[in-house]
Parts: C-alpha cells; structure tokens; sequence
C-alpha cells in the first residue's frame, strides 16, 4: 500500500478516532479489521508506520493521555473533541513510539489536521498542548 506520509497521518486520526468512538460506546472493537474496513486492504498490504502509530497509540493511550492532562490546566481530555483527542494521541504515539520525526514536524503535522477537521482556532491549542508535551 504506497501512501504519502500526510495521507498515512490522515489515516492513523481517522483510525484512532474509530477506536475512541468503540470505546465511548463501551464495546469491543478489533483494529486490525479496522484498519482493513478502512483501507480496503489485506492486513499484511498495511504500510508498517500507519500500523505502529496507530496501535502504540491505543496500546498507550491512557499514559499518553495522563501526559497530556497534566499540560490542560483548564480543559480535560474527556471534554475534547474525539477528533482533537485523536490528534493528540496520535501525535504524542508518533514523537514518542515511532521516533522517526522532530518534534516541530510532528507538531506542524497535528496543526494542519487540526486545521482541516477542527473548529477555527482549535489548532492554537493542539500546538501549545503538543508543545510542552512533547
């Protein structure tokens, strides 16, 4: 499966958000099938970073978001967007799992998804949270 970095980062959002919503409806959910609803694809056609980004998030999801809730000194992580909170988590699972970006393009990335799908001005906060995070 041959996919540009930004469209793979489109994909994990869209994947993790997926998993967000299974959980806040309190069922089950496989990502593996998942991913391959989503893709249309074999599991094993994957692209092996959409696959990492997108499980180590999951797999560290609440270490990630206690990280996050500390730098939230007004907000909580419950309270966002489910888009803002896939944002987050798959950032925070690219700088911190996958380690194959700097900081400031993993930042310029979640700014422009947050840009894309969030209301005006939501992306001020995706950067300053991503910032002292990170």
């Amino acid at each position: 499966m041959e996919t540009s970095r930004n469209s793979l980062h489109e994909k994990a959002m869209i994947l993790i958000y997926d998993a967000l919503t299974f959980q806040n409806m309190g069922q089950d959910y496989d990502i593996q099938q998942i991913m391959v609803d989503l893709l249309e694809v074999p599991y094993e056609e994957i692209d092996v970073f959409l696959k990492e980004v997108t499980i180590k998030a999951l797999i560290h999801q609440q270490e990630i978001i206690d990280d996050l809730q500390k730098n939230m000194k007004k907000w909580k992580f419950s309270r966002l967007n489910r888009l803002a909170q896939a944002i987050l988590l798959l950032s925070v699972s690219h700088f911190r799992y996958v380690q194959d970006s700097e900081k400031s393009v993993i930042i310029d990335v979640a700014v422009k998804l947050s840009k894309r799908y969030l209301d005006d001005g939501d992306y001020k906060f995706v950067n300053a949270i991503l910032d002292v995070t990170l």
